[in-house]
This record gives C-alpha cells, sequence and structure tokens, in this order.
C-alpha cells in the first residue's frame, strides 16, 4: 500500500467539501477520481498536498501519517501535484520551469539525471528550453507541468484535469504519456479528470465521487460498465 485516505473530512467555512472520503493506492497504479463539478475532486489533491488542512480524518503515505503536513514536506516525501490549468510560470524559460521543479531536491548528479530524463520523455521540451513558458501550445504547457512535477522525483504522480483545454488529438498524447510515466518510471498516479471514458480506460482502479462522497469504486473497467456511471459520464449508448 503507497496511500491510504481515512474517513477524510475537509471543509470551506460551513460548506462540506468532502465528506469522510476514504481512497487507497497501490505501488504501480494508476487511480481515476471522476465526479461532476464540485464534487470534491480537486479538494481531495489538495488535501493530500498540504494545500488544504483537513477537519478530521488521516492520509498515509508509505505506512507515515502524513495529515495536515506542509506542502514543501508532502513534495519531499515523494508527491508532486500538477495542478489544474498547468499554472507554469509564464515569463521563465522552459529550463527554468523544469529547474524550479527540483529545488528540493540534494545534489547535482540527481537533478541532471531527472533533467535528462525528463527531456527523453518530452522530446518536444528538448527544443523549446530557451522559450518562454508562456509562449508555448497548451499541449506544451501541460508536457511542462509535467515534467516539472517529475523533477521533484515523485513516487506518486497527482494530475488535476490533465486534459483541461486541450484538443482531442492532444487529449491522446498527454494520456498516452501518463500512461508511459506510470509504466517505464514506476511512478504511481492519481488521476483526476473530467473526460471520464479516457480517465476509466487508462486507470487500474476508480472512484467515483458526488458532493464530498465516494459512490462507487472498483476496477476502472467495472466501473466504467455501471449504469449509473454511464448514464451520469459517458453517455447513454455504454463503454465503447
Amino acid at each position: 500500500m503507497l496511500m491510504r485516505i481515512s474517513d477524510l473530512h475537509v471543509a470551506y467555512g460551513a460548506i462540506k467539501a468532502l465528506d469522510g472520503v476514504s481512497a487507497e493506492v497501490d505501488e504501480g497504479e494508476i487511480i481515476s477520481i471522476i465526479g461532476a463539478n464540485g464534487a470534491g475532486k480537486s479538494t481531495l489533491l489538495r488535501a493530500v498536498t498540504g494545500i488544504l488542512k483537513p477537519q478530521a480524518g488521516t492520509i498515509e503515505f508509505k505506512g507515515r501519517a502524513i495529515t495536515g503536513e506542509r506542502p514543501d514536506r508532502v513534495v519531499r516525501l515523494g508527491i508532486a501535484l500538477v495542478p489544474e490549468g498547468r499554472q507554469v510560470f509564464p515569463d521563465l524559460t522552459v529550463r527554468e520551469n523544469l529547474e524550479v521543479g527540483g529545488h528540493t531536491l540534494p545534489g547535482a548528479a540527481v537533478k541532471h539525471h531527472l533533467f535528462d530524463m525528463v527531456l527523453t520523455t518530452f522530446p518536444r521540451l528538448k527544443e523549446r528550453l530557451r522559450q518562454h513558458a508562456g509562449t508555448l501550445s497548451g499541449g506544451e504547457q501541460q508536457m511542462l507541468a509535467l515534467g516539472r512535477a517529475l523533477m521533484a522525483n515523485p513516487e506518486l504522480l497527482l494530475l488535476d484535469e490533465p486534459s483541461m483545454g486541450l484538443s482531442p488529438i492532444i487529449t491522446r498524447e498527454i494520456f498516452s504519456l501518463i500512461e508511459t510515466i506510470n509504466r517505464e518510471k514506476g511512478i504511481s498516479v492519481i488521476l483526476v479528470e473530467q473526460n471520464a471514458p479516457r480517465a476509466l480506460d487508462c486507470a487500474d482502479r476508480a472512484y467515483v465521487l458526488e458532493t464530498g462522497r465516494i459512490v462507487l469504486s472498483g476496477r476502472a473497467s467495472d466501473v466504467k460498465c455501471d449504469p449509473a456511471v454511464i448514464e451520469a459520464y459517458l453517455g447513454f449508448e455504454g463503454p465503447g
């Protein structure tokens, strides 16, 4: 077990965002979390990374309690977030953005190895190292956000809406890269994604989140065949 989330409660003032959420991630898994806007998906990722402080519940990573840890400590422990909307530093170059991602790591040799690994995984970034991130296309910025997170040398990668604002062709490329990162680098993934068919196709297991509660979980292939999921997220024609 890489991560265990138990009975997690998070609120924004009087508004409950997560109401007793429990979930698990095994080593090497891709976990997809699907749900409507406002279901609490991004809130869950922010709680894991320490950006939000839970009111109750526990988060364990590799057997260690990390509930309420500072975000910089969470990164050092091996968890990296690719935020919704990419949030690259537009006035920094591609190289500088990647260097920011590796700032928590000790030792130049490790950073150099990770830098080479990122450029091998995302060859398009290698062509644009001196280019300002704000001038990249949306797909290239998403690649940069992924690369920046990989520079932290994570064991668990949290992805918040990686296909947002991207064309179908670029979306396919991004999901292919996510699967490559998982398969070839051995990095576990929690994927929050509005594109439910894509999210379920690439995942090992899935959770359906509605108004702050997990209402369904299981193997992604089984979740995709659930009639309620088909009606709410996949269309009436069913999985294809």
